[in-house]
């Protein structure tokens, strides 16, 4: 049974994963001793927490903006160069924006889709000779998204960009998994909820807030990092070789509102 879930000696590659969800799912990784790496857009910070979760296992850090095509070109050359396969591509990089409706600026659309969707998109595509490298019909190679409740249901708050760009990263999910599947490639998505985070920090750094968010979670509180870490394992080991083009919210049951 232990065998069912190992993702041991597995090559991963988690994009945004020095900080957040995105180093909830690399630390979860190199615990269950996989080679992990890990990109972000500041140098010293990506290099700092490589060597960080090193000391639990294997991590190395490429530093890279997604924010424009060449920035993923450069990140899925630097991999290709370092590792050759890639048994795991976790598309956890992203953004999000919220302003008032008549006030919400047309920078943000601009700027969520070409990190939200377009890196997820042309990282994927960079990055298929690795991942059919690594790819067979009993393991195969496995993509995971990270979308959001947000693009589920409508929000608590004013992120029209930001829900519409998860929303489409669930349909990008859908429709690269039906592509690649022939190809024994894997593509899933995870939507988490309220997590600690960059992103939810203004929320739930005020104990009010917090208090009124966990009353809206029918399991009654955040996410924890093993919630996140849990999920992207089981995506990635035998448990999860038969599942693609799912998207799993991992919520506390927020969306079963509706």
């Amino acid at each position: 049974m232990t065998q069912l879930f190992s993702v041991e000696g597995k090559t991963v590659l988690v994009t945004g994963g020095s900080r957040g969800i995105g180093l909830m799912i690399a630390q979860g990784f190199v615990r269950a001793g996989a080679h992990v790496i890990i990109s972000s857009r500041k140098a010293d910070v990506c290099a700092a927490v490589a060597k960080e979760l090193s000391a639990e296992g294997r991590c190395e850090a490429i530093p890279a903006d997604l924010g424009d095509d060449s920035g993923a070109e450069a990140l899925a050359a630097a991999v290709r160069e370092r590792v050759g396969r890639l048994d795991v591509l976790v598309n956890n990089a992203g953004a999000t924006w919220g302003a008032p409706l008549e006030g919400y600026p047309e920078a943000a659309f601009d700027k969520l889709w070409a990190v939200n969707v377009k890196a997820v998109f042309r990282l994927t595509t960079a990055l298929l000779p690795a991942l059919r490298a690594a790819a067979s019909a009993d393991d195969p190679a496995r993509v995971i998204n990270i979308g959001s409740i947000d693009g589920i249901r409508v929000p608590w708050m004013e992120v029209y960009a930001y829900s519409a760009t998860k929303a489409a990263v669930h349909m990008l999910t859908r429709s690269l998994a039906h592509q690649l599947a022939s190809e024994q490639i894997t593509v899933n998505a995870i939507a988490p909820g309220p997590f600690e985070s960059k992103m939810m920090a203004f929320a739930l750094d005020d104990p009010a807030s917090r208090a009124a968010i966990e009353q809206q979670v029918p399991l009654g509180r955040i996410g924890r990092p093993e919630d996140m870490a849990g999920t992207a394992i089981y995506l990635s080991s035998r448990a999860g070789a038969y599942l693609t083009g799912a998207v799993i919210p991992v919520d506390g049951g927020i969306t079963t509102h509706g």
